[in-house]
């Protein structure tokens, strides 16, 4: 099964004026992970990070990017950050009290891109383990960040309203929306990662 998105809004619900940024989620049979595929334009602008394609990089949303957050009960969340130049970055954060927490960095995972100078795209593939999505995963936002200084471009899948907010903030929760998680995954999933979180 596969659920698709395109991102084709800003932060604040303005068009993007570019082609839509597409993400697909699947899961074959009984596999371990949720593959995410992404197309998108590509900007080249930052430029590389710099780091190895396929590791994590730190502050990875300084450059081109396009993230996903998996949000379950209890305010824990994943996200997942994918550069177009082969970096990634995944995080496990939760909120308490009204605080946001960083729980986990840097987890390894299998992501690979590619880019298509002709065409000023790229394409990603990544397989997310169902180990770090949080518990009883239900809701879903997807973002897309790129330029520089003044042309620095937020961009949602779910934005906030507009002039709700004087600024981009990809961590308010309140604006991800119930995804059916039920054709990705499986009735009896747990996460030992996740169960040793309070």
């Amino acid at each position: 099964m596969t659920l698709t998105f395109e991102i084709t809004q800003e932060w604040d619900g303005s068009p993007t004026g570019h082609d839509p940024i597409m993400i697909t989620l699947s899961r074959s049979g009984n596999a371990d992970s949720i593959t995410m595929e992404v197309t998108a334009p590509f900007f080249n602008d930052p430029g590389n990070p710099g780091g190895e394609p396929g590791k994590p990089f730190w502050e990875l949303w300084e450059y081109e990017v396009v993230e996903a957050f998996f949000l379950g009960e209890n305010d824990k969340y994943l996200e997942v950050e994918f550069c177009p130049h082969g970096q990634h970055i995944v995080l496990m954060l939760n909120v308490v009290n009204g605080v946001r927490n960083t729980i986990k960095t840097k987890l390894p995972l299998e992501f690979k891109a590619k880019i298509n100078a002709e065409d000023k795209t790229w394409q990603g593939v990544a397989e997310i383990p169902l180990e770090y999505l949080p518990p009883k995963t239900n809701r879903f936002n997807a973002y897309a960040i790129h330029g520089s200084d003044k042309k620095r471009q937020y961009e949602a899948l779910f934005p906030a309203p507009s002039g709700e907010h004087e600024n981009p903030d990809f961590h308010r929760l309140q604006y991800f929306k119930t995804v059916d998680y039920n054709v990705l995954l499986p009735d009896n999933y747990q996460s030992k990662l996740w169960s040793e979180v309070e």
